[in-house]
């Protein structure tokens, strides 16, 4: 009923992979070299051993070799720190994923920070979120990323719109403000103390919601003709919900990422741009 309106993450991914893939084999012919992905999974959380697949799923699509490290859910911060290490002296590794969340006794800031900051393909190293913050990107986290190419797919200009995210993590909400802002938008960030939700959000010409609230955002939160973004996650009984509740903003959105179909395949198209890329710093040496 809605399809016009539906941002296809599905159909943006299959693009930005199919460019990859023919970067990937000009790459290989012109180097001798596999671009090559390492993962780091711990535990045993459903949705992220999902994840982790699909992403390897990717990798070979593209044609890049994927490497996956499974830990069980006792495992040491000296153990993960350890393969860090490992993993940045090998010259055939060129990117290094954590999957997010980590048990809690692994202090995720100190493992995003023992990540090589060259291969740090997910863009969570102080370092790579410090060039995001004073403009100079290059590996910012990947969810943000997708949502930016989402907007410039569509022929979006976001100089000087009004954005609302609603959530500040370090994975969706604070990255996505940093890179709106490089962009010269208006940018407004909400989370769980902010006062009338519904004041902001119904402001918003592009509304990013990342809260992992199920059906957090209702129509009468959202103004008439805003481009929104469901960037949220909630599982249940092996189902997978967003933050929008869909019918209800649907008939108000000019446009809607759907949950799932939406944000998500852009996420892992841009995983592997960053290892063609991380790959590509790598045999060239270049650093900045």
């Amino acid at each position: 009923m809605y399809e016009e309106k539906i941002i296809d993450g599905k159909a943006l991914a299959v693009k930005i992979e199919e460019q990859v893939k023919s970067d990937v084999a000009a790459f290989k012919a012109r180097t001798g070299v596999t671009p090559m992905l390492a993962t780091i999974l711990v535990g045993e959380h459903p949705p992220s051993k999902l994840y982790v697949k699909l992403k390897h799923w990717a990798c070979r699509r593209v044609g890049i070799k994927g490497e996956d490290h499974k830990f069980p859910e006792e495992t040491s911060l000296e153990t993960i720190l350890s393969l860090l290490g490992e993993l940045a002296a090998r010259k055939d590794i060129h990117g290094i994923l954590v999957q997010l969340p980590l048990p809690k006794h692994l202090d995720e800031r100190t493992v995003m920070s023992a990540i090589d900051p060259a291969k740090d393909v997910d863009g969570f190293h102080p370092l790579n979120m410090g060039r995001m913050l004073i403009g100079k990107e290059r590996f910012v986290p990947c969810t943000p990323r997708g949502v930016i190419l989402a907007l410039e797919d569509m022929g979006v200009e976001v100089k000087g719109k009004n954005v609302v995210i609603v959530g500040h993590s370090n994975v969706v909400g604070k990255p996505m403000a940093a890179m709106l802002i490089n962009r010269n938008a208006t940018v407004e960030v909400c989370h769980v103390f902010t006062e009338d939700l519904r004041q902001h959000t119904s402001q918003a010409d592009i509304l990013i919601v990342a809260t992992g609230v199920r059906g957090l955002i209702k129509a009468d939160m959202v103004r008439q003709g805003a481009i929104v973004f469901d960037v949220g996650i909630t599982w249940l009984n092996d189902t997978v919900y967003g933050d929008v509740d869909f019918d209800s903003v649907a008939p108000v959105a000019s446009r809607l990422s759907p949950v799932p179909g939406g944000v998500g395949p852009i996420t892992i198209a841009v995983l592997m741009q960053h290892t063609l890329l991380a790959a590509g710093m790598q045999v060239t040496n270049d650093t900045g």
